[in-house]
């Protein structure tokens, strides 16, 4: 069993076995592929999606973030175990859309285009700009999980999610209600912390299998390798998690997050008015919702754990 390992061996382990089989990459041009994948499997991988001049821009933005999350933890304790961090989870505005990185990844016309096909409308809004990191050193598995779940109350999650009165109707039996783009800044390998998704899974209502009873085969399912400047794009329904990281590098995976037209939850505004006057019309329309008052300063302090 992988988890049973010493880092020396758990290297070469993944090294050999580490990679979902058969994962196809697409260009950004096969959007009904994309959308076919995207369907089926819960997720799909696009490679050559940034330019040099926007990957570097991300790059830069990614690597300043993480060194002000990172200096408030020195003991690199994390927000979402040990030297894992949620960028969302490190503002309070839960985002960082505040950061001009963020703000340019909304402008990504190959991201528009590819939604726009799986969700059947431009209608579509920006939930978050969040993702999460982790650092060298990262042995740990974090557990499988979703990211969407049905609604529970105030005093549970601040997020009021489906709510069917009558019990018949689950959110894993709708239509993707959220998507998440997960953006590479750099190469995503065996070593350097991948995700590992379980293909099919968004509609599935059995329970998660906990760290202990989750089979290799799942620890293996791994996106990669996948090359910087690539996305993925993810029903956040599916199972999902953190793997090691194993290499000298932060691995970071930056994300914007997308209500379909007909979903909302409560909203936290992430970006103030007069950066979003300068944004384009399309992507004023995608962040419609996470916009603040005409005269209101936002919080953006980086913080470990948001409120």
């Amino acid at each position: 069993m992988s988890h049973q390992l010493d880092e020396l061996d758990l290297r070469g382990y993944l090294l050999e076995r580490s990679g979902l089989r058969g994962l196809e990459i697409l260009e950004p041009s096969e959007l009904a592929r994309a959308a076919q994948l995207f369907y089926r499997d819960g997720f799909v991988v696009i490679r050559d999606i940034l330019s040099a001049a926007q990957l570097s821009i991300l790059r830069a933005g990614v690597d300043q973030a993480v060194q002000e999350i990172t200096v408030l933890d020195p003991g690199h304790r994390g927000n979402r175990g040990e030297k894992r961090y949620s960028f969302g989870g490190s503002s309070h505005t839960r985002s960082q859309l505040h950061r001009p990185a963020w703000q340019m990844l909304l402008e990504v016309e190959p991201v528009h285009e590819i939604l726009d096909v799986i969700f059947g409308s431009q209608n579509y809004a920006l939930r978050a700009a969040s993702g999460d990191f982790c650092l060298p050193g990262a042995t740990s598995y974090q557990r499988l999980h979703s990211d969407v779940r049905d609604w529970q109350s105030e005093e549970t999650t601040p997020f009021s999610a489906f709510h069917d009165p009558t019990g018949r109707v689950s959110i894993r039996d709708l239509p993707c209600p959220y998507i998440c783009v997960n953006f590479l800044p750099q190469d995503v390998h065996a070593l350097n912390g991948p995700t590992r998704q379980i293909p099919g899974t968004q509609h599935s209502r059995l329970p998660i299998p906990g760290l202990k009873d989750e089979p290799d085969w799942m620890r293996l399912s791994t996106v990669c390798p996948v090359a910087a400047g690539s996305i993925m794009i993810r029903d956040v329904r599916a199972w999902h998690g953190g793997t090691p990281n194993l290499s000298t590098e932060v691995r970071a995976i930056p994300n914007l997050e997308f209500y379909a037209p007909w979903f909302r939850e409560p909203m936290v505004p992430g970006i103030s008015h007069e950066d979003w006057q300068g944004l384009s019309a399309r992507a004023q329309s995608l962040a419609r919702f996470c916009v603040a008052e005409p005269g209101v300063t936002l919080n953006t302090q980086t913080t470990l754990r948001a409120p």
